[in-house]
């Protein structure tokens, strides 16, 4: 069971992605008129807002998902630093350095140009000591060639593959890339991760304004607890930035916590995309989690990559 929990709360933890194939089935949830009240800015009213269509076109979004594939496809490179910390706040460990994507033949692999190590991160076989860092580095790296990758999202999220890490990659994918779906298999959780659901939006408010964000004129769609919910939610805000033209997803924040008998995490992330020519890439992703599992120690990690095309 405690394998479980771990590979569901480092699912939530870590925000990357690979194509591999995760080994869940999504439950389908209900796309009816959505009940709850949205608070909206006088610029959205006025212009004759339909707010169900809104909320059915977020819960629908692929445009997220699409950008952090077609990041698979193309060079880059990357700027990575991890802080770990220990009890009292001082950094236990430390990973900075810089990465670069190369594709040959259609295949890509990651290399290392320059890395700074201090502490423990590494165990003496040069293995991940921290297993938040070795999930990140599972997700995110490539040391070996991985190929006949592609963009394509139709049913990306919902194929079977096998492994603790398949596993956990399908759950982050739609904490991540479907936030309000619900996820099988999720350990003490019941229906939380489901803030679409009449009995778990009923805990939130619901808010739409127009704002710049990043140059775009965008709808920005907040969700946050109501008072007297705040421990009783996974989600401490959901906020994403929506482009008005074409409701691409430009940016999202995320700060996700719950707490058991057997496990706990404090989680906040932030990503940033970019449109380079016609597809959208993600340019800024940050990391900053507390958790623990039962009979595994606790890991205070903070990360940040950025990256140029």
């Amino acid at each position: 069971m405690f394998t479980d929990v771990r590979r569901y709360t480092l699912a939530i933890l870590l925000f990357f992605f690979t194509c591999s194939p995760g080994c869940l089935c999504q439950v389908a949830d209900s796309f009816s008129r959505f009940s709850q009240p949205v608070q909206l800015d006088s610029f959205v009213i006025s212009n004759g807002f339909d707010v169900n269509a809104f909320i059915a076109r977020v819960r629908a979004d692929t445009t997220f998902y699409k950008a952090f594939k077609s990041m698979r496809l193309i060079p880059y490179t990357a700027k990575n630093k991890i802080l770990v910390f220990g009890k009292n706040g001082d950094t236990a460990a430390s990973m900075a350095g810089n990465t670069r994507q190369q594709i040959i033949n259609g295949c890509r692999t990651t290399v290392a140009d320059q890395e700074q190590v201090t502490g423990d991160f590494y165990k003496r076989n040069h293995d991940y000591n921290y297993y938040t860092a070795k999930l990140f580095a599972w997700l995110f790296f490539a040391a070996e060639p991985q190929c006949n990758e592609s963009d394509i999202v139709a049913g990306s999220l919902d194929v079977k593959g096998e492994g603790q890490m398949a596993k956990s990659e399908y759950q982050l994918k739609q904490l991540i890339f479907n936030p309000g779906s619900r996820v099988s298999g999720v350990p003490f959780m019941g229906s939380r991760e489901s803030i679409f659901d009449p009995e778990e939006a009923k805990k939130y408010d619901f808010k739409i304004d127009r704002e710049n964000f990043g140059g775009f004129s965008c709808y920005a769609f907040r969700i946050m607890p109501k008072p007297g919910y705040e421990h009783k939610v996974i989600y401490n805000e959901l906020t994403t930035w929506f482009r008005v033209s074409d409701y691409t997803i430009v940016a999202r924040d995320y700060s996700l916590s719950y707490h058991t008998l057997v496990y706990d995490f404090d989680v906040n992330m932030k990503v940033r995309t970019s449109q380079i020519g016609k597809k959208l890439y993600p340019t800024f992703i940050s990391y900053d989690g507390n958790w623990h599992i039962f009979s595994q120690k606790r890991e205070r990690v903070k990360f940040n990559i950025s990256i140029n095309y």
